[in-house]
């Protein structure tokens, strides 16, 4: 009955952002937001919203494991694996801007939960913890990236007088339904995810760490995975990849933020080699971005062959 309950969960979570991103993006493209901003906000965050959903559920469970393996490696799925495949399926063209403000944003994103989570190594303190001035902390530094976005929207608006033409009017009841009932659809769903997670790694002797960071984290991800292959499919690159990078500012800034302000979460030793790693791999889709302004085919599927081998180390160290 537990995995029953776990595979509803994910079905709910999957199906609810997929409702969310379709409402809510027709909503903002009915109201001339550029597709980029679409990406880097409505799509990343309707993606990143099981994510958001389990670990705020987690930190309240009393079970930060789950909320911290479910956030770094939902982020590491999505620069390996979402990158990789969605670039060998069509190379991603990646925007200056993405390249020169998105990017190295997530590469700070990253950097800072380091510092903010060596708390013995740092301040000489008894445990490492993400701790509630720590969640307030990430928080701010989020409230900095909406309003660089909202500018970028503001001063994007003045060239979307040709998408306005063919731009057909949007059905707003249908929409407004389609995103409400797709954000109650991911509440409910990431409930029955982190309950019935929990159990399933008792029973088998696993850690909630190993949990979060591989069932839970490649769960809450798949919705990153399924709009950036179908994004790319339709050769809309910058919803792609708008979506993967702004997915892991939130998830870093707003999740866990918003999880440690809640109830603030203790932070096992062995995830700095998970936080590290993630550091080392936005640096290198960075680099991989910078070359052409694109990343290829080859980069997907070295991205790709480096989450096989994550997931093979993450489960011999467990």
């Amino acid at each position: 009955m537990t995995y029953l309950l776990f595979i509803i969960g994910l079905v709910l979570l999957i199906k609810g952002a997929d409702f969310f991103v379709d409402g809510s993006s027709k909503i903002a493209r009915g109201l001339q937001v550029p597709p980029l901003l679409v990406g880097l906000t409505i799509v990343a965050f309707g993606t990143s919203s099981p994510e958001a959903t389990v670990s705020i559920i987690a930190a309240l469970d009393g079970t930060a494991g789950v909320a911290l393996g479910n956030v770094i490696g939902s982020n590491i799925f999505n620069i390996t694996l979402v990158v990789g495949i969605t670039a060998l399926l069509n190379p991603l063209k990646v925007e200056s801007e993405t390249i020169r403000k998105e990017i190295p944003f997530t590469l700070l994103g990253s950097i800072v939960l380091l510092v903010v989570v060596a708390d013995t190594f740092l301040q000489g303190f008894q445990a490492d913890a993400l701790t509630r001035s720590d969640g307030i902390i990430l928080l701010l530094i989020f409230s900095i990236f909406l309003y660089y976005i909202f500018e970028v929207a503001k001063n994007s608006r003045g060239n979307t007088n040709d998408m306005e033409v063919r731009t057909e009017a949007p059905k707003w009841g249908k929409n407004i339904l389609f995103t409400i009932g797709g954000l109650a659809a991911i509440i409910f769903g990431g409930e029955l995810v982190v309950s019935s997670a929990t159990e399933i790694a008792i029973s088998f002797g696993m850690t909630e760490t190993l949990v979060g960071l591989t069932i839970v984290a490649v769960g809450t991800s798949l919705p990153e995975l399924i709009t950036s292959i179908t994004a790319a499919l339709k050769k809309e690159s910058d919803i792609a990849l708008g979506n993967i990078v702004g997915s892991n500012i939130f998830n870093i800034f707003f999740v866990l933020g918003t999880a440690s302000t809640i109830s603030p979460l203790a932070f096992e030793g062995k995830l700095f080699v998970d936080l590290i790693l993630m550091i080392i791999l936005t640096f290198v889709l960075l680099v991989f971005s910078r070359t052409n302004y694109r990343v290829g085919k080859m980069e997907g599927l070295f991205l790709a062959l480096v989450y096989i081998g994550y997931m093979i180390f993450i489960i011999i160290r467990n």
